[in-house]
């Protein structure tokens, strides 16, 4: 699960920048994103749940880890739309979300993924897009857990929901401004 997958020709990546449901929304409409699966990496208990990792104190992230063909598009793309749609420099926070299951990271499968976000990570805070230094860890991937069924498709299946409404929809209409060439 946390390699390449060969024989389909499809790569999977893992990120945390938030709120996993506004993630996954953001991510399911890229061509070239097969899957995104809401869920938790980089902590030690087995098969944590929404309520511990909420808790703040197993180091586990929101997460969203897609399989993606590179064929269509490449993780460097992945990781223009994972830098654009969150704020990297604050630390175990994006918005109202606070604490560290809400930090921003890249946890990487291979050697060339780790390279291309550390180069990447150091070319941005070298051109001070921000005005803060960014924050984002990157980290391998160790262990994932997918987050509880009804977090599936959270945006879509709950489009009269508050959080939805007032936190998602901006995020989304302001990612399909910013890449409507990479939409599905």
């Amino acid at each position: 699960m946390f390699t390449t997958m060969a024989q389909n020709a499809l790569d999977t990546a893992t990120f945390g920048n938030g709120c996993f449901w506004c993630s996954e929304a953001i991510f399911q409409r890229l061509k070239g994103v097969e899957e995104v699966t809401p869920g938790y990496a980089g902590g030690s208990e087995k098969n944590p749940s929404y309520d511990l990792v909420c808790s703040g104190t197993t180091r586990y992230a929101e997460v969203i880890q897609l399989t993606y063909d590179p064929k269509v598009i490449s993780y460097r793309e992945l990781l223009e739309v994972f830098w654009k749609t969150h704020d990297p420099t604050t630390l175990n926070r994006q918005g109202a979300d606070v604490g560290t299951q809400y930090r921003s990271v890249i946890f990487y499968h291979n050697q060339q993924q780790k390279e291309t976000a550390t180069f990447y990570k150091n070319e941005l805070d070298k051109a001070k897009i921000w005005n803060k230094p960014i924050v984002t860890e990157i980290a391998p991937i160790t262990n994932f857990y997918p987050a509880e069924n009804y977090h599936n498709d959270y945006y879509k299946n709950n489009p009269g929901n508050g959080y939805c409404n007032f936190v998602i929809t901006p995020k989304v209409e302001k990612f399909e401004k910013l890449f409507k060439e990479k939409l599905k």
